[in-house]
């Protein structure tokens, strides 16, 4: 059966998304859109419409355009809504980049996205120079703060060039590629239009109603399709003010909430856990908060709870999306007092979804049973960029976008998650592709094949654990490489968020006969033993 939204249908959104986000934005006048929450800097939404038109003046005067891939390789700043809104203003696409990818790293998705210009700031300067070097095609590195040498984004948004004025196809033209790693493979280029991801803030905002008072805290990193659409586009496209920090810092973050006056956080399951247990919590006024919600990976219902309890909310709430829907598919309602504990909430408008066999692919299940989570809307991605296999692997021929996640629906339309077909990890609400580094793994001479799979730590984050068979010594002496060299061999070539953090030896790596890991075995052997610890405990 198809599961539809209780929600009106709302028509696509036929607008540019630097219009569908600031078009009201002089309405807005001298509202604080942006505030610095280190430093205290402030842009109010008159300037921020300012500031981008200036600067997508100066872009486009210098050449960037229709057709071009600008890449914003930034921490949260007051700068970054600026430059995206600026770039897509031009014409051009912005491919979000994690600020702490390894210049290889960043060389890959500067190659894969054809990005001809970067944004940085000068603390990545190192790291961009060098991956604009290992990728060729780079036109101009620019900082948003400044640099000797380069240009940067307070000089473009001083610009007296005429602004641009471009013919934008919302349905056709991209307006963000971000990475994902989709299912399983290597992080893929989504090609997310301006309709996508200007409907799916439409979709939402029913369900998640924002306006002038508001005060969101942005810690969540803009680069992620979270953060971009949680912490910047809707709570800018509705007058609310944005209290921005850089990379998430406990006292600093409690701190920013007793200033700011903080009235909702959007965050990710790590700091709920922050929230529920440490005891720094205690010594700051979060009275100001109505609303958490918590996103990008599963959370425990009874953490929430505990997290609700401390704070005095009815509940901490919870989303459901991925990068490939724009990403929100589903939302607890901002006046659901009481949800269902565990659920990821109910369809937003314009939404439909399917819950189909694991051993049927075909057939569609109803209440209460288990199956892959398919989704249908104006949310769903373009496709992988130059990748129309992975594409059609993803988005069936009548829409269909099967998530790789599994779940249920209860009589009343509540969504549970409630495992994965998907290999992909989801670290603190990062993605990590396991195949990502078994590649790199095997390019460890002592490494004879490698499997990675999600295991939980103690804190129940999803980290990556490798399963190594060593390669046969040629020589008696040679020592055998261990854990330390592994996880530093890593550690050296990844993001942060992708090292490995377990390691375990074994004899083989279990393969079908295709070769394809059988991830679901080391999985099932992982959870015997956990089961078997907690029996002798």
């Amino acid at each position: 059966m198809v599961f539809r939204s209780e929600y009106d249908d709302v028509p696509p959104l036929e607008l540019p998304i630097h219009d569908a986000v600031l078009g009201e934005a002089p309405t807005y006048g001298d509202t604080e859109a942006l505030i610095d929450g280190v430093t205290g800097a402030t842009l109010t939404y008159a300037q921020l419409d300012t500031a981008h038109r200036r600067i997508a003046a100066a872009l486009a005067a210098s050449g960037l355009g229709k057709g071009d891939v600008l890449a914003l390789h930034s921490p949260n700043t007051l700068a970054f809504p600026a430059v995206f809104h600026a770039a897509t203003r031009t014409g051009a696409a912005v491919t979000t980049v994690h600020p702490l990818s390894t210049p290889e790293e960043f060389a890959k998705q500067l190659r894969d996205s054809g990005a001809s210009w970067v944004v940085t700031v000068s603390p990545l300067l190192d790291v961009a120079r060098a991956a604009a070097e290992l990728a060729g095609g780079v036109r101009e590195i620019l900082v948003c703060d400044e640099a000797d040498g380069h240009r940067s984004v307070l000089e473009l948004a001083a610009s007296t060039a005429p602004e641009p004025h471009v013919d934008l196809d919302p349905a056709r033209d991209l307006a963000v590629l971000p990475y994902s790693s989709g299912t399983t493979g290597v992080p893929k280029g989504v090609m997310l239009t301006h309709r996508n991801i200007a409907t799916n803030l439409a979709q939402l905002h029913p369900s998640m109603p924002l306006g002038q008072g508001e005060r969101i805290l942005a810690v969540l990193p803009f680069f992620h399709i979270y953060g971009l659409t949680a912490l910047v586009n809707a709570p800018l496209r509705h007058g609310a003010t944005v209290v921005v920090l850089p990379r998430f810092d406990l006292d600093t973050f409690l701190a920013a909430i007793e200033q700011h006056r903080i009235t909702a956080l959007y965050v990710a399951p790590p700091i709920v856990l922050a929230l529920a247990k440490h005891p720094k919590v205690d010594a700051y006024d979060l009275s100001s908060v109505k609303l958490v919600l918590s996103a990008a990976a599963p959370l425990d219902a009874e953490l929430a709870a505990a997290c609700a309890r401390r704070l005095g909310l009815p509940a901490v709430i919870q989303a459901y999306g991925m990068t490939e829907l724009s990403p929100g598919t589903h939302l607890v309602p901002l006046d659901e007092q009481h949800p269902p504990p565990g659920t990821v909430g109910k369809l937003i408008a314009g939404t439909e979804m399917r819950i189909v066999s694991l051993d049927e692919p075909g057939r569609d299940l109803g209440p209460g049973e288990r199956g892959e989570i398919v989704i249908r809307g104006p949310q769903v991605m373009k496709g992988y960029l130059g990748r129309p296999e992975a594409t059609a692997d993803m988005i069936d021929a009548d829409g269909w976008l099967h998530t790789g996640d599994i779940g249920r629906v209860d009589a009343e339309g509540w969504l549970f998650v409630v495992d994965r077909v998907k290999e992909l990890i989801k670290y603190k609400g990062f993605q990590v592709a396991p195949a990502e580094l078994e590649a790199l793994l095997l390019t460890h001479p002592g490494v004879a094949d490698a499997a990675v799979i999600g295991v939980y730590d103690e804190d129940g984050n999803e980290i990556p654990k490798a399963f190594v068979v060593r390669q046969e010594r040629e020589r008696e002496q040679e020592q055998e490489i261990g854990v330390e060299e592994i996880t530093a061999y890593v550690a050296e070539r990844v993001a942060p968020h992708k090292k490995i953090r377990r390691v375990e030896f074994v004899e083989s790596v279990p393969r079908a006969i295709s070769g394809k890991i059988l991830r679901r075995e080391l999985r099932d052997r992982e959870s015997a033993r956990t089961k078997g610890t907690e029996d002798q405990e």
